[in-house]
């Protein structure tokens, strides 16, 4: 086994690490260093894709080491994300009589993460839950910040907590098991962040894109710690998305309403390609940006295999969903705005005639 990489959430009393391993081999170890103890009852909570790949050997791994642990399956996909769902799982875990020193697991996507710490979150009114993401989605974005969270009357991540895990364990060979397509989708959060934080590692991303598009282990390795540092550094300053880390939104203003109006037809990260290409539109119309960047950022995009556009959507219903945007103030849009690839702003933006204007660029 190959030494996980780590690196720690800093925020103070609910501060965890973050451990980048090869395997599944070393995830015990770091359970009983995480303060999750042979005592403690565990209940896994996957999809049925992840499960089929995953679930058995993962259950395993934790019997071996002297854990007691039950498995709950959830349906995959977004239509999962939901409180009938949570619902479900709060039976289950009545059954299984958990107590406040139980722990869920979330052994999955982003979707299964959002749905396990929000009832970790809400369970007995919290109990520790332990991340393990197995798409690209999760391990670049989603499992680390202690966003949870379910969508309600088809309106996105609506009903949620802030809720940290006592640990992330990533599994990069994971990745080996995904559709291609929800692979690439992870890519967007990839290259989000070099966007809004790091010029270097954008030009990193789009240096070793064969190497990332094979999945070589190293430059993935490399990837997913890098992203990791990212979102930390941004979360330790600003936990409850009160100011800096609105900046994480970065293209999902546009990309989640396109995703509600699709009715989930298209996956996150393809969502957030089109809203990143419809941000830079915005900046470029108001003179932040150049053409040439839109072109340069949507080129990338597109040769990583994401959308910069979508089809058959209607934008008078994109913007009006766009309204429901958490960072909405009073009717008025909050964008992030890029100034450059590794610097962006938030910015209100009252004129919806722009707005539409770009709308109707990307939705053709």
């Amino acid at each position: 086994m190959v030494v996980p990489d780590s690196l720690v959430v800093s925020l103070g009393e609910r501060s965890y690490p973050i451990y980048i391993a090869n395997n599944f081999s070393g995830f015990c170890t770091c359970l009983k260093e995480a303060g999750i103890g042979l005592e403690q009852k565990l209940v896994v909570i996957t999809d049925e894709n992840v499960d089929s790949c995953h679930g058995a050997g993962f259950l395993e791994e934790l019997k071996s080491s002297g854990y007691k642990a039950e498995k709950y399956v959830l349906a995959p996909g977004e239509r999962s994300k939901n409180l009938e769902t949570i619902q479900n799982i709060y039976r289950f875990l009545i059954n299984s009589k958990l107590d406040r020193k139980s722990a869920l697991i979330a052994l999955g996507g982003g979707v299964v993460g959002d749905i396990t710490g929000f009832a970790a979150s809400t369970f007995l009114r919290g109990i520790n839950f332990i991340q393990v993401p197995t798409s690209l989605l999760a391990q670049v974005d989603s499992s680390v910040g202690g966003k949870t969270g379910v969508d309600f009357d088809n309106v996105k991540n609506i009903i949620g907590t802030f809720y940290q895990p006592k640990m992330v364990y990533i599994n990069v060979n994971s990745l080996k098991t995904l559709p291609p397509r929800e692979f690439i989708s992870g890519m967007a959060e990839v290259i989000k962040h070099g966007i809004i934080r790091n010029a270097d590692f954008f030009n990193y991303i789009k240096d070793h894109l064969d190497e990332i598009l094979n999945y070589n282990e190293n430059v993935m390795r490399h990837v997913i710690k890098a992203n990791c540092s990212i979102k930390s550094d941004v979360v330790e300053q600003d936990e409850r998305e009160s100011g800096l880390r609105a900046i994480l939104n970065f293209g999902h203003t546009i990309g989640h309403a396109v995703e509600s109006v699709s009715d989930f037809e298209l996956l996150h990260g393809e969502c957030v390609s089109i809203g990143i290409v419809g941000a830079f539109k915005i900046a470029c119309y108001l003179g932040m940006v150049s053409a040439e960047t839109v072109d340069d950022v949507a080129a990338m995009l597109e040769k990583t295999g994401l959308p910069t556009s979508v089809k058959n959507l209607n934008p008078d219903k994109v913007y009006e969903k766009m309204l429901y945007d958490k960072k909405a103030k009073g009717g008025r849009l909050l964008f992030v705005l890029p100034r450059a690839v590794g610097d962006v702003i938030l910015r209100f933006i009252d004129d919806d005639k722009l707005i539409m204007k770009v709308l109707t660029e990307i939705i053709v």
